[in-house]
């Protein structure tokens, strides 16, 4: 019944692949566990309860697509949503962190009525072939980034930006990890992440660089003191707007950008190159971010990290259920999930960069119309640490080249509705000081 349900041989996959796709993209995004609680925690909200809503909302998000989008996609509590949550709603912009829950749920609505009436799913197709080609070229260099930073191979230099680390104890664990997972790969076996991040967790407690946990099962769980907290009647204020419609944007941006590149690496692509049931993984992504805001925690998306569990054979909804159950089983064990280090899970992010690559083959870089928006695109999603930022100077600059080249005619209507929205995402961060002003001004 569950084959048949999932479509499992239609999709070329089995419960037992299935299985060790959800359990490589929940330990390649297990980090949000810990992550997105210390973020969030800043603006004063109990840190306790925000491990428990993290691990709730993921899991609530992630299993809805499972059962309903059938599509091997994890949704969780962004990051950089939750820094701009954090950082600039409530200590940048003074309000309280029930007031910004309450711009979380408003923005999500906002969300909801855009892929209701459809907008979203046309401005998805009004993508041209190379931008979408480019985008998972640029996420596929965004997470090599990541991994490479996680790692410890890249690190922060005040002169140069970035530099190359030190080959420390750690880095030398990951990369044996990663030579584990290259030489996996090159034998066809199926789970090479996963046996990857297993090896380096080994070989770190082997060598005595992960702490015993001091309990096993933490049984310590109260939301209470950040669910149903939101104030939704303060949100609505004119200085509010723009905040509000940033988060949209970031949002939609970056869960095209992370559908896009997972469903074509899945397959869940018709004869003309669409995304099947977009619509309503769209509307999964905005239901899930107001289900978030009610139950404590920033804006809800779709995670890039869900592509690790495709590489390994992921092909239907049960990878999601798998990885939802997992979260909720770490609501129970996060001591345990707490022993993986970062240095770990960072080569499977690594290996599915360089899967993604190969997608830059469907760039035409002789035509600079496409070519260079879609350079911008690649370059712009990994060196602004944004896949949202990436898009938008992509889609503006594709937008100008047209117009420039006296083709304007050329670009269809969605498009410029994307060009303009990507404009608007660029510069609504002063929305709310322009209204102010025009207000006094009356």
């Amino acid at each position: 019944m569950v084959s048949k349900y999932f479509e499992l041989e239609e999709r070329q996959t089995s419960v037992k692949i299935e299985f060790v796709a959800g359990l490589t993209t929940f330990l390649t995004m297990a980090y949000i566990i810990f992550v997105n609680p210390a973020v969030l925690s800043s603006t004063g909200m109990d840190k306790g309860a925000l491990i428990a809503v993290t691990c709730i909302v993921t899991a609530i998000a992630t299993i809805i697509v499972g059962v309903f989008a059938k599509a091997p996609i994890a949704m969780a509590p962004g990051m950089g949503l939750n820094a701009f949550f954090a950082y600039s709603l409530v200590l940048g912009g003074k309000i309280s962190w029930e007031t910004a829950l309450g711009v979380v749920f408003l923005s999500g609505l906002f969300f909801l009525l855009l892929t209701l009436l459809g907008l979203r799913k046309r401005i998805v197709e009004a993508i041209p072939g190379g931008l979408i080609a480019a985008i998972s070229v640029g996420i596929g260099l965004f997470i090599t980034f990541i991994g490479l930073v996680k790692l410890g191979v890249v690190v922060n230099n005040e002169v140069t930006l970035v530099s190359a680390g030190e080959l420390t104890p750690t880095v030398l664990i990951g990369l044996c990890g990663l030579i584990v997972m290259i030489f996996l790969e090159t034998k066809k076996i199926k789970g090479a992440l996963l046996i990857g991040i297993i090896f380096s967790t080994a070989l770190a407690a082997a060598f005595g660089y992960i702490e015993k946990p001091t309990e096993l099962i933490s049984l310590h769980l109260n939301i209470k003191a950040v669910a149903f907290r939101l104030d939704i009647l303060g949100a609505l204020k004119w200085s509010l707007f723009g905040s509000i419609f940033s988060l949209m944007f970031m949002d939609m941006f970056d869960s095209i950008g992370t559908l896009v590149a997972c469903c074509h690496q899945a397959n869940m692509v018709d004869e003309q190159n669409r995304i099947k049931g977009l619509d309503r993984l769209l509307g999964i992504d905005a239901v899930a971010t107001m289900i978030g805001a009610l139950l404590g925690t920033s804006t809800t998306t779709s995670y890039i990290e869900s592509a690790s569990g495709i590489e390994q054979g992921g092909r239907s909804g049960l990878t999601s259920i798998i990885t939802g159950g997992l979260f909720l089983l770490a609501l129970l064990f996060v001591p345990i999930v707490g022993i993986v280090p970062g240095y770990a899970t960072a080569p499977a992010l690594i290996m599915v960069g360089l899967f993604m690559m190969k997608e830059v083959r469907n760039i035409d870089f002789t035509n600079l119309e496409e070519g260079f928006p879609a350079f911008i695109i690649m370059v712009m999603i990994a060196l602004s640490y944004s896949i949202s930022t990436g898009l938008a100077f992509g889609f503006i600059s594709f937008a100008l080249i047209k117009i420039v080249s006296g083709k304007a005619k050329e670009i269809r209507a969605a498009m410029w509705v994307i060009a303009i929205l990507s404009v608007l995402f660029l510069t609504l961060d002063r929305l709310g000081d322009m209204i102010e002003y025009l207000r006094h001004l009356t």
